[in-house]
């Protein structure tokens, strides 16, 4: 995870007080590309870190602190453990990391660092569903993207073993994807899906212009776009507008009001997902358009009709 990555840079530099990005990726065992991007954003993320050019250079805290995170300021230390107490929170080793992470802070500082870093919980289990375990999986491919080398492995769909380059791991509401370089070009695997991985000692290397934020932004455009194929225009009360946002969520554009009523697009994959949705709401929502949604209406609830009429008498 980048998170841990940040906070073992920032402690290298307070034991340091000076390091080059070539000592980093030693260290970290990245990249020297990654290292430096690191070491970036953790000055652009307001921590004071800063390059010196030239020989005997490199990158230091603010006033060269070897004792002490004397150049965080208390809003920003505030800041840096809101961001890694929830993170550690599943892990003995980012928990370790964050204590020695607070003993490294000024002692005026560190009573609002510890309340910070328990201020907040992540559960990523939805009402009424079980909580998701992370993938086994997930961890020998974090080693593998850091270390930069490829990865063998058997995805569930049956196809043959894949030899891919790993260049970074998403966290998508408790769902983990790789996205990784192929024979093919890019490809994103979902993990829970990945039978058995192996990594191999085989260097993967990564473009110098791949940035993972952007990547997974072109991802989850194009599985928006397949996913909202199909788009239909109901009328529905409007006090029900919030529960409908809600079901089909980005993916439900409200229009108009008339009357008593709002005009409202709504998108599926087909026709027949989006009667799948709304077959329940019965004569709360009209459909405008288009016919086939209707006609997948109609459809199931003739099926209801033949299988449930008169059960009840």
């Amino acid at each position: 995870m980048r998170a841990d990555r940040l906070v073992a840079a920032l402690l290298l530099l307070q034991a340091r007080g000076r390091v080059t990005a070539a000592d980093l990726a030693v260290e970290l065992e990245v990249s020297l590309a990654t290292a430096r991007r690191d070491l970036e954003a953790l000055s652009a993320a307001g921590i004071p870190v800063y390059p010196q050019p030239g020989r005997g250079g490199g990158w230091s805290l603010v006033g060269g602190a070897r004792t002490d995170l004397s150049g965080l300021s208390a809003t920003e230390a505030q800041s840096l453990f809101l961001l890694v107490g929830p993170a550690a929170a599943g892990s003995a080793e980012a928990r370790a990391a964050l204590r020695k992470l607070v003993r490294a802070l000024p002692p005026t500082f560190r009573a609002d660092a510890e309340a910070a870093a328990g201020a907040t919980v992540v559960d990523p289990a939805r009402w009424g569903e079980r909580e998701r375990h992370r993938p086994g999986v997930v961890d020998l491919l974090r080693t593998a993207v850091v270390r930069g080398r490829q990865v063998r492995l058997r995805y569930r769909d049956g196809t043959e073993e894949r030899l891919v380059d790993p260049w970074g791991l998403v966290d998508k509401d408790d769902t983990w994807y790789l996205l990784a370089g192929t024979e093919r070009g890019r490809r994103t695997f979902r993990v829970d899906r990945i039978t058995s991985a192996e990594l191999t000692e085989r260097p993967a290397p990564r473009p110098d212009d791949f940035a993972l934020a952007e990547a997974w932004r072109q991802v989850v455009g194009e599985v928006e776009r397949l996913r909202s194929r199909t788009w239909a225009t109901v009328l529905v009360e409007t006090r029900f507008v919030p529960v409908l946002r809600d079901q089909f969520g980005r993916h439900c554009e409200t229009g108009e009001e008339v009357g008593e009523r709002t005009r409202v697009r709504l998108g599926a994959p087909t026709p027949l997902d989006i009667a799948r949705h709304l077959a329940g709401w019965g004569a709360l929502i009209e459909v405008v358009e288009p016919p086939s949604v209707r006609e997948e209406l109609a459809r199931i609830g003739a099926e209801l009709t033949a299988r449930y009429a008169g059960s009840g008498r």
